[in-house]
């Protein structure tokens, strides 16, 4: 499923216009990636945490040039679902 083909759903069962269902689902997203850049976790009761996770700094290889790098300790995004979100997921009969 695309971001149109949710808008299209969104849209389709509230009954709200798919320009404002767009503006909402931009909104959202937008929020979500200012919030997750200034290192503030997002929990959505229900649905799961958005939030950084820390990677420690390692050596790494650059396989062509034979040749160790160093990647310094960084951040990145993850999201972590909700132990609900899981169990329906879980239960869930996805047709083959």
């Amino acid at each position: 499923m695309r971001k149109s083909d949710l808008i299209n759903n969104i849209s389709e069962k509230t009954g709200i216009p798919k320009v404002d269902v767009l503006v909402t689902v931009e909104s959202l997203i937008k929020e979500i990636k200012e919030n997750i850049s200034r290192g503030e976790n997002i929990y959505i009761r229900g649905f799961g945490s958005f939030i950084t996770k820390k990677r420690a700094a390692k050596i790494g290889r650059n396989i062509k040039k034979n040749v160790a790098v160093h990647i310094p300790e960084h951040h990145i995004p993850a999201f972590k679902p909700s132990k609900e979100f899981v169990n329906e997921v879980k239960q869930m009969k996805i047709p083959q």
